[in-house]
């Protein structure tokens, strides 16, 4: 008995030691990750305040010396920033509106309610994924411009009333995790199909629906594409569209500093909205990939 219980503690701390080497080299490993994907933006925020002279030096140096905050408002006074993140600001959160109304009510049909061909119709959803925006550009432009939309923001948002098949997947696996027995006590109680959806499934769907609202913010105001196509008027123009004429502004197209000052001023809003949400963010990611 002596040596049996003399062994078992040390065998224990060798398991014990040995699973806080492993975790401390997972950690190591990890930070060293993402100090390597965080270089890009440290570099974007470090050139925007270099002297012209300094940004193109090799080997390149990160430290700005001297710091120039005026490369903020120079490239200001040359870009109408104000007027521009007023029209992304209104595409983006109508799209994020319809968006979020759409795919939430088609996923709910998909993960709640039968009906004949129900599975067939969600493959069918998910397989339009598969269509790049190049084979629709042509068609959705005609149709736009038929209708008298183009130099309007209205080819950019209603759109996204009418779903987007990744969030519906993505709200469908979410809402599929919710018990089945919590829907059906409604449903005895007279709540209708509408209620269910607005008083039960969107209030428990919180963490889906932020990462919903996260990618559509993303994709809405990083658009370049979109707006490149159906707005014509300068007036009209987003922040992809204004970074874009800025290079062309004469004399600017080769003032990568001031250009790297505009860059950290468009992107700052989502990174702002990433930090506010990121723990809802993992938590809805995470719980949307448990059943499929």
């Amino acid at each position: 008995m002596s040596v049996v219980t003399g062994v078992r503690p040390r065998r224990s701390l060798g398991k014990v030691w040995r699973r806080r080497i492993g975790l401390g080299l997972t950690y190591l490993a990890l930070a060293g990750l993402s100090l390597l994907f965080l270089i890009p933006l440290f570099w974007l925020f470090t050139s925007s305040l270099m002297p012209l002279s300094q940004i193109g030096k090799w080997p390149p140096e990160w430290i700005p010396e001297p710091v120039q905050w005026e490369n903020y408002t120079k490239a200001l006074k040359f870009w109408h920033f104000g007027r521009s993140f007023k029209n992304t600001a209104i595409i983006t959160v109508f799209s994020m509106i319809g968006e979020l109304l759409s795919c939430t009510l088609v996923a709910y049909g998909f993960a709640r309610l039968r009906f004949p061909g129900r599975e067939p119709l969600f493959v069918i959803l998910l397989s339009t994924m598969m269509l790049p925006f190049a084979v629709r550009m042509v068609p959705m432009y005609i149709g736009f411009s038929k209708l008298g939309w183009v130099n309007t923001f209205l080819p950019l948002i209603v759109p996204a009333f009418f779903g987007n098949p990744f969030y519906v997947f993505l709200l469908r696996q979410f809402f599929l995790t919710i018990p089945e027995e919590l829907v059906d006590a409604a449903r005895i109680d007279g709540a209708s199909e509408f209620n269910i959806w607005a008083r039960i499934m969107l209030p428990l769907s919180g963490p889906a629906i932020i990462v919903v609202s996260i990618f559509s913010f993303q994709a809405a105001w990083n658009d370049f594409i979109g707006p490149l196509l159906y707005l014509n008027d300068e007036r009209l123009h987003t922040l992809a569209l204004g970074l874009y004429t800025f290079t062309a502004m004469p004399g600017q197209g080769s003032l990568y500093n001031q250009l790297m000052a505009a860059s950290v001023l468009m992107v700052l809003p989502m990174l702002i909205v990433f930090a506010i949400f990121q723990r809802y963010f993992v938590q809805g990611v995470t719980l949307s990939g448990l059943k499929g």
